[in-house]
C-alpha cells in the first residue's frame, strides 16, 4: 500500500530538517571560505531561504 501525500510531506520535511542541521553545524565548523562557499550552495538547494552569515553573526552581536 502506498503512501499518502501528507505522510510523503512529512518525510520530505523532516528529511530536509535533519539536512539544514547537519549543514549549519558544519557550516560553523568550517574554516576556509570555500568550505563555506559550498556550505551555502548546498543549503541553497534545500532550502533557499536561509541565511547562514546572518545565523552565525547574530550571536556575535549581541554577545
Amino acid at each position: 500500500m502506498g503512501r499518502i501525500e501528507r505522510t510523503r510531506e512529512l518525510a520530505r520535511k523532516r528529511t530536509r530538517r535533519a539536512k539544514v542541521k547537519k549543514y549549519r553545524a558544519k557550516y560553523a565548523a568550517a574554516t576556509s571560505p570555500t568550505e563555506k562557499a559550498e556550505i551555502r550552495e548546498k543549503m541553497r538547494k534545500i532550502s533557499p531561504f536561509v541565511d547562514l552569515e546572518a545565523e552565525t553573526q547574530a550571536p556575535e552581536a549581541e554577545g
